[in-house]
């Protein structure tokens, strides 16, 4: 079809995603969407609905080009350079003359290109080192949530639908046959890995299809055809010809804490401190257990099970609870809460054969543009017809403190769901994008640190403000010996101190995760490199800025101007936001991204 008649049907590109006063940043958005087509979909970039990446020997030739022409003509435009080894510590440390010099939009602009100059960096060398081009997890997942995409709230297109779902369908077994051309080994966990996704995808495009109302004609047949084969090559030849490289290396994990998170600090001295924080708390927990009666962590934390919902109140639980932590957090004047609401609604009927066996995440990221008034949360429903010890096994896991924490003070309320709105206003571009979630990681690597240290800081801030019981208290103490223990594991496996069995013993040993869970989170700790540590460093840094802008600021510091201003910086690394704002501080100049100097 004819460029202008896609335009036509699923709808131009959203200037605001493709223009800016920068043409460089301009080209590197055009091609970003270009090569990233379910990304644009997620992000709420139309212009791309229909497609698939072009993942071909030339495809990928090709984007290896565009990436060093973009480096190229950055460089020619006073773009970053990266960092030589007899220089002090990464690039965008914020210390060098020039990076202080201008006003506070100048550095903004430059904030912006050098985030992007990284994403591009680490992306060359996804590419040119083959780590990711030979995860087959990686095109499974693609594939799959190229489909659920169009379906699922917060990213789906508004007209137009049906016929980007059809023509994806038609496209999935062209985008797996020339995946095989990456496939040449595969660790047997990252294999195994994309075999449950096929068979969540086929599942969804057997049973969970019964449930769309939508008009697809042989589409579900073209695309079962491309997962069923790709299973079959996943099952008969690949896993047959296994391999061990699950770790990244040092230089490439050095790439990915420099360019993509612009740490000062080194992958050593990172897991030096988690290894502390992991004995500080572990300490910190037997001191208090007996404030809970004596016991093991594991065991008083696990009293927390006994509080939760009844089955005709359990839905309704989300709710109440989204609405109580709002007005804490309103009364406390922790942070300006947007007016973009959240609708806790049961998995939709389509999703739920499907979604254990896929990347399908409660909460999901609305699309930074296209946006919906109310964002729907979609909870795991409840099980149907089951026996009572099942349902009440599955109330236990829902409890009160899950429904809290996890579903709605780290994603659904002060966590991700306000960080994501005050992203979406940033002036800096890829701030806007960064943290919109994608087929298996968010859209881009640089934005990590502040989404999920944000929303940990987060946790820690309503426990300040009273929203936690004691208990609660306590099973966050818990919780942060798993997150530093992600930290440990990030390293050393990605700097092959570690095997995979190594990392599932060691969280089971440190952490006291089940076996299970234990080989899940070090299989894709292994898939992505660097994304485990950005929780605990991420929220460690947000609390010394925050000690230290009090410091600077002293009565004129409140914890709602300190929250705003620095959401408002968007999902960029939260180590050039700091330098930022304590550079702003220390020059009396306002301190959020949107504010001018007098």
């Amino acid at each position: 079809m004819a460029k202008a008649g896609h335009d036509a049907i699923f709808g131009a590109m959203n200037p605001d995603a493709q223009r800016g006063p920068d043409p460089w940043m301009d080209r590197f958005f055009e091609t970003f969407f270009e090569r990233r087509p379910v990304d644009a979909t997620f992000i709420g970039v139309r212009g791309h609905d229909h497609r698939t990446p072009d993942v071909s020997p030339a495809g990928v030739e090709a984007m290896v080009s565009e990436v060093r022409l973009l480096l190229s003509e950055g460089s020619a435009a006073g773009g970053t350079r990266a960092r030589q080894d007899d220089e002090p510590t990464g690039e965008g440390d914020g210390s060098r003359i020039e990076d202080q010099a201008g006003d506070p939009a100048e550095r903004l602009a430059r904030m912006d290109r050098r985030v992007a100059e990284g994403f591009l960096r680490i992306q060359l060398w996804e590419l040119e080192s083959g780590f990711r081009l030979s995860n087959p997890s990686v095109y499974a997942g693609e594939a799959i949530f190229g489909l659920l995409s169009l379906l699922l709230p917060g990213s789906a297109p508004a007209r137009g639908r049906d016929e980007a779902l059809a023509a994806r369908m038609h496209a999935v077994g062209a985008y797996l046959d020339n995946a095989r051309a990456h496939l040449v080994s595969a660790p047997p966990a990252w294999t195994e890995r994309a075999i449950r996704e096929c068979r969540g995808a086929l599942t969804f495009l057997t049973e969970g299809l019964r449930h769309v109302d939508a008009d697809l004609g042989d589409a579900p047949s073209a695309a079962r055809a491309g997962f069923e084969r790709y299973r079959r090559f996943l099952e008969d030849e690949l896993l047959e010809r296994p391999s061990d490289r699950v770790a990244c290396g040092a230089e490439a994990f050095e790439l990915h804490l420099r360019q993509g998170h612009f740490f000062d600090r080194s992958a050593d001295e990172i897991a030096e401190y988690a290894r502390g924080e992991i004995e500080r708390t572990k300490t910190w927990l037997a001191d208090a257990a007996a404030d809970f009666g004596g016991g093991e962590p594991a065991e008083i934390v696990g009293r927390l099970a006994d509080l939760h919902p009844g089955a005709d109140g359990y839905l309704q639980r989300f709710e109440e609870t989204w609405i109580a932590q709002k007005r804490l957090a309103e009364e406390r004047d922790l942070v300006t809460w947007p007016d973009f609401p959240i609708r806790y609604v049961e998995r939709p009927a389509w999703a739920r054969g499907a979604a254990p066996d896929l990347y399908f995440l409660f909460y999901r990221s609305p699309a930074a543009f296209d946006r919906p008034a109310v964002h729907d949360y979609l909870v795991a429903p409840l099980p149907e017809d089951a026996a009572p010890e099942e349902l009440e096994a599955f109330l236990r896991a829902s409890n009160d403190s899950v429904i809290k924490l996890n579903h709605v003070v780290h994603h659904g309320g002060i966590g991700h769901h306000v960080q994501n709105w005050n992203a979406f206003r940033s002036p800096l571009r890829v701030g806007r994008v960064a943290a919109v979630d994608g087929a298996a990681r968010i859209a881009m690597f640089c934005g990590g640190t502040m989404a999920e240290g944000w929303a940990c800081y987060a946790t820690d801030l309503m426990a300040e403000a009273g929203g936690l019981t004691p208990l609660e208290v306590y099973a966050e103490h818990y919780g942060r010996v798993r997150m530093a223990a992600r930290a440990v594991v990030d390293v050393e496996l990605h700097h092959g101190r570690m095997t995979l069995d190594d990392a599932a013993r060691y969280y089971s040993d440190t952490a006291g995760m089940s076996a299970a869970a234990a080989r899940s989170e070090a299989v894709k700790n292994s898939m992505f490199p660097g994304a485990a540590l950005m929780y605990l460093v991420g929220t460690d840094m947000i609390h010394e800025l925050r000690a230290d802008l009090m410091g600077v600021l002293g009565d004129r510091f409140t914890l709602r101007g300190f929250h705003d201003a620095f959401l408002s910086y968007g999902s960029v690394p939260v180590k050039l936001v700091a330098d930022e704002m304590r550079l702003r501080a220390s020059l009396g100049q306002p301190l959020g991204a949107h504010d001018r100097p007098d």
